[in-house]
């Protein structure tokens, strides 16, 4: 495989990027205690540069009690002891850009742990202290302050749950997410100095980019209004407001050469665009095509969608088919339902596997042929199916907080498969895994798809190894029938996927580059088949 692009020093890498997403949790176990850690990704660094990724991005990895997977934070300049040392990730980062991959880190300016030192001190503190005031502290309505402040809906598992929690002393706090995660006051100017050095930090140590959670929802109406009652401008989420803590951050990445990622759920293309403003963030998740269902017209919209809302701002489109939040693609493309949505998840889905397989493999050559940057979920590129969990092993607080409705994200998060024939398919050599994996993993281990010419991984590492031919220029398409899409980029490079019933004949061309499945005898492409051409 060659060299990554950005290996030549390139400062526009990020724009045509491969980004692999490591949850650090279920990559790989270096010391044998069941949990995934920083030894294991170091020792895995050759698989990564083999699959020709540009960069990793690595979910939270911070001193965290783990309530909601590391988002819960205590201390963004150490490492959490399951997964290692800062001494460790320095390392890692370094061996990482050696190999020619770079690093983003993902920061959590929402909230932090209710271990938090300033929360701790909070707590501490009392009513009407200014420790206090770097959080959303209020004294509750009614006659005795027993109703919470507002009315605001949870983000997290059920809107029904509550998002104020109230103390001894009769103070309520607010917490969008978890009770064990308090929304910090982004009004307050020690929070955004905190946030800035927590950023300088992570640059200092070589870090390239980073990826912003929960990116629109920072800022708050100071008087935390009920959101019935003050529906626009909306009292917590995509407040203008927060556009001046974007700039400023641009700022500091600028003096690095980073990079920022925003995951910005937004409805409004023109509100959603405002982010990628030359002097604000670089990118943002486009979770539309996450989302769109495997249908030819949906997904041509979804792509033409966002296209067009980054075109006014010269930003990148990013491609994602899946995440550490949502089910696995190949789960999803074999359901009846092959859209994504939080509230439509449910145990026992029927889910045809063959199928999901091979709408996934053409949503790859998709994904990777579409201008921008594409991000790679760990496993994807082995065709993991969403996994099981026993109700008593899920951890997940969705799972508890919509009282058991939604399975949680547990599923697309166990411990991968490495190794057939080895103890928990070579994830860790010791103890079971934090999460158990399902007795079929072996057959998706990465040493036997490394051997198989049809495997996904071999799809990936192919494909990856060809899109630099597709490049970050315009994307035209090109006619086709009912249920296909058909484009050409640059270079005289075309794109086709066939999701309608019948085969389909293929455009005009010198050479088949790529398929994600073969042709029929005839030579047309089958249905749910991608095929990369030569013109």
């Amino acid at each position: 495989m060659g060299q990554p692009r950005h290996a030549r020093k390139d400062p526009d890498w990020w724009r045509s990027a491969v980004i692999y997403q490591v949850y650090v949790r279920s990559f790989a176990d270096g010391d044998g205690d069941g949990t995934g850690d920083l030894a294991g990704v170091r020792s895995r660094l050759p698989y990564l540069a083999g699959l020709g990724v540009d960069a990793l991005w690595f979910t939270p990895w911070y001193l965290s009690p783990l309530k909601d997977g590391g988002y819960d934070v205590v201390d963004y300049r150490a490492v959490d002891p399951a997964f290692g040392t800062l001494a460790e990730a320095e390392k890692l980062i370094a061996e990482a850009r050696a190999l020619g991959i770079r690093t983003i880190v993902d920061i959590v300016p929402n909230h932090v742990s209710d271990q938090h030192p300033w929360f701790r001190a909070a707590l501490a503190a009392g009513p009407g202290s200014p420790e206090r005031e770097l959080f959303h502290f209020r004294p509750g309505r009614g006659p005795d302050g027993e109703l919470p402040p507002n009315d605001w809906p949870s983000q997290f598992a059920g809107a029904t749950e509550p998002v104020w929690t109230r103390l001894p002393d009769g103070d309520w706090y607010l917490h969008l997410f978890t009770p064990e995660q308090p929304d910090l006051n982004w009004a307050h100017p020690a929070v955004r100095q905190e946030h800035e050095d927590i950023l300088r930090f992570w640059f200092e140590r070589g870090v390239a980019g980073v990826r912003i959670d929960s990116a629109a929802l920072l800022a708050k109406d100071p008087d935390l209004p009920d959101l019935a009652a003050h529906p626009e401008p909306h009292p917590f989420l995509d407040r203008d407001e927060l556009h001046t803590v974007y700039r400023s951050w641009r700022r500091v990445a600028d003096e690095y050469g980073a990079v920022f990622v925003g995951e910005v759920w937004l409805p409004d293309p023109e509100r959603f665009a405002r982010y990628l403003r030359p002097d604000e963030l670089h990118t943002a998740f486009n979770f539309s095509f996450l989302t769109c269902p495997w249908d030819a017209g949906r997904l041509r919209a979804a792509i033409d969608t966002t296209i067009a809302e980054h075109a006014p701002v010269g930003a990148p489109a990013t491609w994602v088919l899946c995440n550490h939040d949502v089910t696995r693609t190949v789960t999803r493309y074999g359901r009846a339902d092959t859209a994504f949505d939080f509230a439509a998840k449910a145990f026992g889905t029927p889910t045809d596997l063959a199928l999901g397989t091979r709408r996934a493999r053409a949503a790859a050559l998709l994904s990777l042929a579409l201008p921008g940057s594409v991000y790679v979920y760990q496993g994807e590129e082995l065709g993991l199916p969403e996994a099981e969990i026993p109700v008593d092993r899920i951890q997940d607080p969705m799972y508890v907080r919509s009282h058991g409705a939604d399975p949680g994200r547990d599923g697309c998060r166990v411990p991968l498969p490495w190794v057939d024939g080895m103890p928990y398919a070579g994830f860790g050599s010791q103890a079971e895994p934090w999460l158990p994996q399902p007795a079929d993993w072996p057959s998706y281990a990465v040493d036997r798809q490394l051997q198989d010419p049809d495997s996904m991984l071999t799809l990936y590492r192919r494909a990856i190894a060809l899109r630099p031919r597709f490049g970050d220029g315009p994307l035209t398409w090109l006619p086709a029938p009912d249920g296909v899409l058909a484009f050409s980029r640059a270079d005289g490079v075309l794109c086709v996927v066939n999701l309608a019933a019948t085969p389909a004949e293929l455009p005009a061309h010198s050479r088949l580059l790529l398929g994600s499945g073969p042709l029929d005898d005839a030579g047309r492409l089958p249905q749910d088949t991608a095929a990369w051409l030569r013109a």
